[in-house]
């Protein structure tokens, strides 16, 4: 059993961490897009649906773009990298922008659900732990300094650039 929970918190963490790069990588065209005003009126529509129908307006987006990441495995695993790369950045995009910014307005009443609250706090409780795991600090540390030689890079281009 302590293998299992081994091998399931190994890939949980490699798909969290796939995700949080992705995030981490596109945060700066969210911001943008988030701050488009069918955002705003999206938001004050979802804020007043009840509990389960905004559970549902979470879930739809979920249910319809979780599949693509495997769909875009497929194609690169069959020769298309093109398409696979496309299909997986593309669906990530969507996904991110679309679901975090509807959970970020719906969550007070997600909350209100009695077994969602149950499950909510316990997921972000395993989060927290798996945070906390050699593992993601190493994660965590190399991102850190991915960042600072992107940014390095990032100047030492636009200096010569310039001169």
């Amino acid at each position: 059993m302590r293998i299992l929970r081994g091998i399931a918190t190994l890939f949980a963490l490699a798909y969290f961490l796939l995700d949080a790069l992705a995030y981490w990588v596109v945060r700066p065209v969210l911001y943008r897009i988030s701050r488009l005003p069918v955002f705003a009126r999206i938001g004050r529509w979802a804020g007043g649906l009840g509990p389960y129908p905004s559970l549902l307006l979470v879930l739809l987006p979920l249910a319809l773009l979780e599949p693509a990441k495997p769909v875009g495995a497929l194609l690169l695993a069959t020769g298309r990298p093109v398409a696979g790369v496309a299909v997986i950045v593309g669906a990530e995009l969507v996904k991110i922008t679309l679901v975090e910014r509807l959970f970020h307005v719906v969550k007070p009443k997600l909350l209100t659900i009695g077994w969602f609250a149950r499950g909510y706090r316990r997921v972000t409780g395993w989060l927290c732990w798996l945070k906390e795991t050699a593992p993601a600090r190493a994660a965590r540390r190399l991102l850190r300094r991915l960042r600072r030689l992107g940014r390095r890079l990032s100047l030492t281009v636009r200096r010569a650039l310039r001169g």
